[in-house]
């Protein structure tokens, strides 16, 4: 693999530059760790090189932004993936950074989704919480799993409580009023006959 590209990255103190692969790719090195490995524009990267640049710094380095990553939040595994990628690790540095949180269940998408499921309940709808669960990267299945063992909220119960927190009187309120109760219900994931249903009763 060649070089074909070494950008110093800018920001406040920063010290590191975004090097491009002539597949395309790109890594992430402290400027002092691109001159100790001989790494220049237009020069190749061998085989040795880069097993030194894995086994040294990337794959350490993955490991040890995957805790710090979860320490701060529980992340799904599409969502850590993400993260590791955008601070220009390598995929094969990423594939055993997760390897290696999920070795020790710092990861797990079956708990993040249950958990997910058990704290959004009371405000999102089912709709809307498999919708946020599913642009997290979790599986169809498991997000089935936890909404069928973990969401026990009544959402006609739900919806009565978001008009009533909105101070919404089906006897009082206008056109303009119901629509715009109508279109908030629906960004909340709600179903169409639920709410039809709730703005006819109050």
């Amino acid at each position: 693999m060649y070089i074909t590209d070494i950008i110093p990255l800018t920001g406040k103190r920063s010290k590191k530059v975004r090097i491009t692969i002539d597949d395309g790719s790109s890594i992430v090195l402290y400027s002092r760790e691109a001159g100790r490995y001989g790494l220049e524009c237009d020069a190749e990267i061998t085989d040795e090189v880069w097993e030194r640049l894995m086994q040294e710094i990337f794959i350490p380095r993955a490991r040890s932004r995957a805790m710090h990553l979860l320490e701060k939040q529980d992340r799904t595994k599409a969502g850590l993936r993400r993260k590791l990628r955008e601070g220009g690790y390598p995929d094969a540095a990423v594939d055993m950074a997760i390897s290696y949180v999920e070795s020790y269940h710092y990861i797990d998408d079956d708990r993040y989704a249950s958990s997910y499921v058990r704290y959004h309940q009371y405000g999102k709808s089912r709709r809307r919480i498999v919708m946020d669960l599913k642009a997290k990267g979790v599986s169809d299945d498991i997000i089935e799993r936890a909404i069928e063992t973990e969401f026990t909220t009544s959402e006609e119960e739900m919806i009565r409580q978001t008009i009533k927190k909105r101070h919404y009187d089906h006897e009082t309120a206008d056109l303009k009023e119901r629509q715009r109760m109508y279109r908030f219900l629906l960004s909340r994931g709600f179903d169409y006959e639920e709410i039809d249903k709730a703005l006819q009763k109050g």
